[in-house]
């Protein structure tokens, strides 16, 4: 590898790092922060599903102007607009604020992962590309997954710990803290790098021709397509089996105000997602296809959250957990890859936004529905129905195999990939 693309990677591992750790903060209490906000099981899950709806919305139109404008520049919006509706967050909890409220902050934060959703992502393969870089994709895409694992894990165990010793509220306002240093370390050291944004002298005009062309590239590529129909079903049972864990985990356990132990599902995800993301290579190299990985690991998941539902003890809910969480990290990368390698380098954040957008999609039913079979039966139930949501996937990725695309089978150094636009 050269110094430049070396250099590369490690701008991109810098950036995950600091994202990762800003989001994880959260993420171990987040649904428990709703519930002592007032609000109830439906509630909060439907907040998150205005999160989700968020991302749908905003998805597409982002992706455009980080294919017009600039993918450095996606990623600075990004996190000023995430740190500005992480903090109403904190206001809200303080003042209980009504549903509605929540409703509406909820979708500006998912406008503002969507900024960074797909933008990064195709700054690194396009910076990579501009420094020849050889290597294979779903190493560069696991080390990722490695250090977001690092972030999550110590993220997740520390905001767990800190809203146990202070408050709720305190992991949020950490958050906001880490993604305005994430804007100085972006704004810095960020380049567009292979990669040039459209003349601003006519940006609407510029944005509809990249809308046009990711259609082309996207939902009317038939290998892509299918990918991007599977993204619902295993989007949204994944968010909401992330979450759903926490107040699960402490039912089980048996202390409900333990919040250090709502953490703890979050940073065994974290781990699991270090070893998956160390594995994600080795993994690949077992199957002659990435399809087979990724059905397999589709199945896999099922049965697993399967069993998660039906088991009562919270030792071997956790053992569950860390296979859940493995097999995810480890066909992630791989999917990554799989599809980068088919989307041309002009329309590829358009692109992959608009697969971010499809994964949110199923978040937005998915999550309401779980949640109310949580609140009718148990969480128990919602994991035993989330685990047919993701078996329904797997037709869909059946369909991108069997159309024998050249980056199902490729390997470092194959032209896989369509040249660049």
């Amino acid at each position: 590898m050269n110094r430049l693309a070396r250099r590369i990677q490690r701008i991109y591992l810098t950036l995950l790092l600091g994202n990762t750790l800003a989001a994880s903060f959260i993420w171990g209490i987040n649904t428990l922060f709703l519930l002592d906000a007032g609000l109830t099981n439906l509630e909060a899950f439907a907040a998150n599903a205005f999160f989700t709806a968020g991302m749908v919305i905003f998805e597409i139109p982002t992706g455009v102007v980080a294919d017009t404008w600039g993918r450095r520049t996606s990623y600075l919006l990004g996190t000023i607009t995430l740190a500005a509706s992480t903090f109403l967050y904190y206001v809200m909890w303080q003042v209980s604020a009504p549903f509605w409220a929540w409703a509406v902050v909820s979708v500006l934060l998912g406008l503002g992962f969507t900024f960074f959703s797909g933008a990064v992502e195709a700054w690194l393969v396009d910076a990579l590309d501009h420094a020849e870089y050889q290597g294979s994709l779903e190493t560069v895409f696991g080390r990722g997954q490695m250090v977001s694992g690092v972030a999550m894990l110590g993220g997740s165990v520390l905001g767990g710990v800190i809203a146990q010793v202070t408050s709720l509220g305190v992991p949020f306002l950490l958050r906001v803290g880490v993604l305005l240093a994430m804007f100085g370390v972006a704004y810095r050291l960020m380049k567009d790098l292979g990669f040039a944004p459209e003349p601003m002298t006519r940006p609407l005009g510029a944005m509809r021709e990249v809308l046009v062309a990711s259609l082309e590239h996207g939902l009317k590529n038939p290998p892509v397509r299918y990918v991007m129909l599977a993204a619902p079903f295993a989007g949204g049972v994944g968010v909401y089996t992330f979450y759903a864990l926490q107040p699960y985990l402490l039912e089980l356990y048996g202390d409900p105000q333990a919040y250090s132990v709502a953490g703890l599902a979050a940073a065994i995800v974290a781990g699991s997602q270090i070893l998956g993301g160390y594995a994600a290579p080795r993994v690949r190299g077992l199957f002659r296809k990435r399809t087979t990985a990724l059905i397999l690991s589709g199945t896999v998941s099922a049965a697993i959250l399967a069993l998660l539902g039906l088991v009562g003890l919270f030792w071997l809910a956790l053992v569950l957990l860390v296979l859940w969480g493995l097999v995810f990290a480890a066909e992630m990368p791989i999917r990554q890859a799989y599809l980068n390698d088919m989307i041309p380098s002009k329309q590829r954040a358009t692109v992959l936004s608009f697969d971010s957008l499809m994964d949110s999609s199923g978040g937005v039913v998915i999550q309401p529905v779980l949640g109310r079979a949580a609140d009718v039966y148990s969480y128990s139930t919602s994991f035993v129905i989330g685990a047919l949501f993701q078996l329904a996937a797997v037709p869909f990725l059946i369909g991108s195999r069997r159309q024998h695309a050249p980056a199902d089978t490729a390997t470092p150094g194959s032209p896989a990939s369509p040249a660049p636009a």
